[in-house]
């Protein structure tokens, strides 16, 4: 082909620049390859059409020319291909590139089959349903391959799993890796998130004939889910294969990363809430065993698609999470085509409501995807022909669209840009060649999908038009007096603030099925009502364990302190059965003693640092009840009885600062002293492991190390009964390549001779906090000791840039996340965490070590002013804007749960927050914020910079 007729090629692209420039890299750089290339027509049009649409494909043929030759032999095939062919694609791409990181191989083998994928889109070879599918197929395939990696790489760790049939015989364990959402109806977008589920058949043990002792089922399934998620989403040079989220599994964030067969179906039949049932929807098995996913599924399905559920229940409980979804989006500069008014999400949104509403009493229409349910939906004559076809027309137009805006540079974006020349680029690439018919186009596509949704979800009633024998007329039955036929009557006397407060809902909905209906006494419900307007958060953990309704304190009662140490070990010591029904006493207690804080915060009979006092004293009480299961679990594991746990615990961060809040985390270092003695009158009975680890030295670490397993999973592994904290144990010597434990002389010698400064800056606040208290408080009084005369034999210029160095790439990280209008009062500028740094780095330059009275921020700033270390106007600057930002702080996680981030895109929480700091407006709140940030800030740059 000649130049001219390559300038008339690329001149009719939509974005020629692009094409153009492309195309004179990849001369400038394979020149050969380039001059076969033009001799091939057909094959040169279509990667200079791939580089017009897609910089970032443009980009893959750059890094790998070989793929154009590929992507010339992938023409004569226009089928979608399943998943078992794209297996054997995979393999096959594994054995020219078997010195690739599996992270990197799937990263590279997603790019190169997107080449494929997008060309076949670009010339509209298949309809959107089919490529959607393709896309599904290849996220499939890539979870298969990582699956069957990481079960390989587990097994010959930890031995094969194992559990015991009906029959008492011990027979292979295996997973399913369910899909939810796009990915779960096989309608994936190129640049979605892929949402899974990890679903285990059953609780048992490894065989342990691996590298490493055997282990539980949870053990070993939760760590194979964490390396699955880790090769799939794992960030390499090239990217990620895809972005993993498990936040849709039982309990969300909290949750265990798998899950077993038992407790999921527990879980959805019991404590799920209404939207968590409305995902699985869109659920099916993507790899692993599928006959998991069928056998949990057959159990739920009358939960998820339910015969008592009312159509105007169905659509309040949807209609109620797009309003969220409306509430949460921030203002965009451009129509979103996913979340704004008519766009695909109200599509998705008025097949799963009707889905839902009518589901229970016809399986016909429970199709996960979304033009399969809306086409079953409508021969229900749930909407007109006329209405599905603006449907489907909407929807192609919708996700054609998404696609174009995704695959330009691979970003997860939604946004039509109102940029003119940006809008005409995407114009251009959707077919039109003026902006305004594409505007036109658009605009008539989201006017019908919004008006079907406003017609089904803003009516009263909805009345199928034509009566489907299916649906019976009692499913027909509306309002508000089924829905609460089986609650209190005196609900109805409530405020009608509370009426419409959602976390009341909620409340009240949890309580339909407890012993608790119809039982709420006058007072009590007022103090309910008073919690739930202030603490949402709090009131959805109400919500999800309506037992906690007796914990719940009246406005008018005092507040009596307890010692929870005491009481945590004297009813855990009471339960004399299993691991597990010890843990559920712990987080019963534990969840019941803190309600009662937040509630007498809530009710002002608290200070914050009272509050604060206390939650340390809990986290202090958990930790030591920890340490206590784990003793007595080792023993039960073990067969012996030790008379002597030298098993310390250490605390850093809030921990160590006694500081604790709301969600805080515990930050962890465990310390070991020597060999655990046993009781004489056992020993004899000790098997032959059990003699090996008490016996040998070098056993030691192996010892401890299943030690700390079971001590981080007393304390945050998540059951039925929730968790109790997040552990983070990173700050330990040599971070996630050291041991989870350490013996006492191996951590100070890590300390004096390999420790960094900015573990120095951490250490500060170390302390002991439970366990071998003796062994601990040692251990963390000769650790401070240490990195202050480390801190005094270093260059004072290597301890500011440094300190400077770790707080600016911390505020960059997070803050980088969070862009836009959202305030982050911790990480960002002006933040707590100057605050921190300024002050730690002070105590190491001038050695003023920790109060062992008064380890808080505040007693370390008034400290370090009669020190000498600070100014006066530092200190002020310090103390009262940190003052202001705690208490910020503390209110954040009291009534929105854990954040950072000042919550402007919701007027209530803020005008709560501004209320509980007795200040007189939301613009007061932003003023106060502003002054005392800034202030920080200065007093930072001040000790900070030279």
């Amino acid at each position: 082909m000649s130049d001219e007729n390559i300038q008339k090629l690329i001149q009719d692209l939509p974005d020629p620049e692009s094409a153009e420039r492309f195309f004179i890299n990849f001369t400038e750089k394979f020149s050969f390859e380039a001059k076969k290339l033009k001799k091939d027509a057909g094959l040169l049009s279509d990667v200079l059409t791939l580089a017009s649409f897609s910089p970032l494909l443009a980009a893959t043929l750059l890094q790998n020319p070989g793929y154009i030759s590929w992507l010339k032999k992938q023409k004569t095939s226009q089928k979608v291909r399943e998943k078992d062919e794209i297996l054997e694609s995979l393999a096959r791409f594994n054995l020219i590139n078997s010195e690739l990181e599996t992270n990197v191989l799937l990263a590279r083998f997603r790019r190169r089959e997107l080449l494929r994928i997008y060309l076949h889109d670009i010339r509209n070879l298949g309809t959107i349903a089919e490529t959607t599918e393709e896309i599904s197929n290849l996220a499939d395939a890539i979870l298969e391959y990582a699956l069957r990696i990481a079960i390989q790489e587990k097994n010959n760790r930890y031995g094969t799993p194992f559990e015991t049939d009906e029959n008492n015989r011990a027979i292979q364990s295996t997973i399913c890796i369910v899909a939810l959402g796009k990915l779960g109806s096989k309608e994936l977008n190129y640049s979605s998130d892929i949402d899974l589920l990890f679903l285990y058949s059953s609780e048992g043990e490894t065989s342990g004939q691996g590298a490493k002792d055997s282990i539980t089922n949870r053990e070993y399934f939760v760590k194979l889910a964490q390396f699955v998620s880790k090769l799939v989403g794992g960030q390499s040079g090239e990217g990620a294969a895809y972005r993993v989220d498990l936040r849709l599994r039982p309990n969300g964030r909290v949750g265990t990363a798998a899950i077993s067969l038992k407790d999921a179906v527990n879980y959805y039949k019991t404590t799920a809430r209404t939207w968590e049932r409305q995902v699985l929807i869109r659920s099916r098995a993507a790899a692993g065993n599928a006959e998991i996913f069928n056998e949990f599924f057959e159990k739920v399905k009358s939960k998820v698609f339910s015969t008592d559920e009312t159509v105007e229940n169905a659509l309040r409980n949807v209609r109620l999470s797009k309003e969220q979804i409306n509430v949460e989006k921030n203002a965009d500069k451009g129509f979103n085509v996913k979340l704004g008014k008519g766009g695909i999400r109200e599509i998705e949104f008025i097949a799963q409501a009707l889905q839902l509403a009518y589901g229970g009493k016809d399986e016909w229409i429970r199709a996960s995807h979304t033009l399969i349910s809306l086409d079953r939906l409508a021969n229900r004559k749930l909407f007109t022909e006329n209405e599905l076809t603006q449907l489907f027309e909407a929807y192609s137009f919708l996700r054609r669209l998404e696609h174009r805006l995704q695959m330009k540079n691979g970003l997860q974006t939604h946004i039509v840009p109102d940029d003119s020349e940006k809008r005409l680029m995407v114009a251009k690439q959707m077919i039109f060649l003026a902006i305004a018919d594409f505007d036109e186009v658009l605009q008539t596509h989201t006017k019908n999908v919004n008006d079907i949704f406003t017609r089904i979800f803003g009516n009263e009633t909805l009345e199928p038009q034509t009566k489907p024998e299916e649906i019976s007329d009692s499913d027909k039955q509306i309002g508000s007096e089924k829905i609460f036929s089986e609650v209190d009557s005196t609900i109805d006397e409530l405020p009608t603030e509370t009426k419409s407060s959602r976390a009341y809902k909620q409340i009240i909905s949890s309580l339909e099925k407890s012993e608790f209906a119809g039982k709420l006494k006058r007072e009590k419900r007022d103090s309910l009502n008073s919690f739930c307007k202030v603490s949402p958060h709090f009131a959805e953990m109400i919500a999800a364990n309506p037992n906690l309704i007796k914990n719940l304190p009246l406005k008018s009662d005092d507040f009596l302190e307890k010692n929870y140490k005491e009481r945590l070990i004297e009813l855990v010591g009471q339960e004399k059965n299993s691991f597990s029904e010890k843990l559920s006493v712990l987080r019963k207690s534990w969840s019941a003693y803190l309600l009662e804080i937040a509630s007498f915060d809530v009710f002002g009979k608290l200070s914050r640092k009272q509050t604060k006092v206390l939650q340390t004293k809990l986290a202090e009480a958990s930790i030591e009840t920890a340490v206590l299961i784990t003793k007595s679990e080792l023993e039960n594991r073990f067969k012996v009885e030790i008379e002597n746990f030298p098993f310390a615990v250490l605390g850093l961060g809030k921990l160590g600062g006694g500081g604790m809040d709301y969600g805080s985390d515990l930050d962890l270092v465990l310390i070991y002293g020597s060999v655990p003695s046993l009781k004489s009158q056992v020993s004899s009975k000790k098997s032959q492991e059990s003699q090996r680890l008490w016996t040998l030295d070098l056993e030691l670490g192996t010892f401890y190390a299943r030690a700390v397993e079971i001590f981080v999973t007393a304390l945050s592994s998540l059951t039925r009964d929730g968790l109790l904290y997040r552990v983070d144990l990173r700050l330990r010597p040599d971070g996630k390549n050291g041991a989870t434990s350490s013996s006492k002389s191996g951590f100070l010698n890590y300390l004096e001779n390999r420790s960094a400064i900015w573990e120095w800056l951490a250490y500060v606040k170390l302390r002991g906090v439970a366990g071998d208290l003796e062994l601990a408080k040692s251990t963390a009084i000769a650790a401070r000791n240490i990195i202050h005369q480390n801190a005094q034999n270093a260059e004072i210029a290597d301890l500011r840039n440094e300190t400077w160095r770790v707080r600016e790439r911390l505020e960059k990280e997070k803050s980088s996340a969070r862009k836009g209008k959202n305030i982050d009062i911790k990480f960002g500028e002006g933040g707590m965490l100057d605050v921190y740094f300024a002050t730690r780095f002070l105590q190491l330059c001038d050695n003023v070590p920790d109060d062992s009275e008064n380890r808080s921020t505040t007693g370390t700033l008034q400290k370090l002013r009669e020190n000498g270390s600070l100014t006066e106007k530092d200190f002020q600057n310090f103390s009262k804007g940190y003052l202001f930002l705690s208490q910020l702080d503390h209110n954040l996680r009291l009534i929105i749960g854990r954040s950072t981030l000042l919550p402007v895109a919701n007027p209530k929480a803020l005008q709560t927050i501004t209320q509980r700091l007795n200040l007189n407006s939301i613009t007061d709140l932003h003023e106060k914020l502003t002054f005392h940030r800034l202030n920080i800030r200065s007093s930072f740059e001040n000790i900070l910079k030279d």
